[in-house]
């Protein structure tokens, strides 16, 4: 069974407010034993709270998040100027995965652009491989986008076979594909998940007042703008199908994540997501 995690992205501004190992012992309190770490420095004292963890509390460090390059999507370290860091960082937390978080906004925006950030992916993780490291890559929705037929997922597996996918159903679905579709079609490069579900809120009030009131404009902006982040089982994402089927293609973590909490403790949307996917056996 996969290992199940939270993506402490969403705890980003409690670990700069308590501390990481503060943080990671309430991860660990809600029965949950991976983290996959994104947003947050890896500094000497974050690095050292993270083998705390793993020494004291028994966690996994399954993912860390890195950049091909600097640039204006870059967050963290990355695999131009910090290589070895980053090898080193994997080696003392035992972390084979390395992930990139979105695709440069450069390569989204041609087929060659695209193909040319793929290869160059590739090569990094040919060196990532060669120290037993896995690098994946994190899709949003534009990442269902298509030249010439060929969505930009095709096109990174095609040019770069030694790259995984970290398959965030999400933003699959928000992207116009059937997650279980792509599960199946990316059988054997889906190493890891991302868990959030996708919830449709009702029409607020003020859309229905704007539109009585003759303002197609502002109705229009509502109206379109309903679709939420959400706690696992509090949208309309099928964890039960979806769960088994991201196992079978070869995911070896899900990791909880919800890029909006809306205003809630983020704390709090784990712990209903935690208490959900216990319910359904996870």
């Amino acid at each position: 069974m996969a290992e199940l995690g939270v993506m402490m992205m969403m705890l980003k501004d409690q670990v700069a407010e308590q501390g990481m190992f503060a943080v990671l012992q309430r991860i660990k309190d809600m029965n949950i034993n991976a983290v996959e770490v994104s947003q947050i420095p890896m500094s000497e004292e974050n690095t050292a709270d993270l083998e705390r963890a793993i020494a004291e509390l028994g966690m996994t460090v399954g993912a860390l998040s890195v950049a091909l390059k600097p640039g204006p999507t870059a967050t963290g370290d990355n695999l131009e100027e910090h290589f070895d860091k980053i090898v080193s960082d994997c080696r003392r937390l035992g972390t084979t995965y390395v992930r990139i978080g979105m695709l440069p906004l450069a390569a989204m925006s041609s087929k060659a652009a695209c193909e040319s950030w793929a290869a160059e992916c590739e090569a990094a993780a040919q060196r990532l491989a060669a120290e037993g490291i896995t690098l994946c890559y994190h899709n949003h929705h534009v990442d269902l986008a298509q030249f010439d037929g060929e969505r930009i997922f095709d096109i990174v597996r095609r040019v770069a076979p030694s790259v995984g996918f970290e398959v965030d159903l999400h933003w699959v679905q928000r992207g116009g594909m059937a997650p279980l579709d792509m599960l199946e079609q990316y059988t054997g490069v889906c190493r890891i998940i991302h868990v959030k579900d996708f919830r449709v809120k009702p029409l607020p009030q003020e859309a229905i007042d704007a539109l009585d009131a003759g303002d197609r404009v502002t109705f229009d902006r509502m109206f379109k703008d309903i679709v939420e982040f959400a706690e696992v089982g509090q949208g309309n994402m099928n964890w039960p199908a979806l769960l088994p089927a991201a196992e079978k293609a070869g995911a070896d973590f899900f990791f909880i994540e919800q890029d909006d909490t809306y205003g809630r403790d983020p704390f709090d949307c784990i712990a209903d997501s935690r208490a959900y996917l216990a319910s359904i056996g996870y």
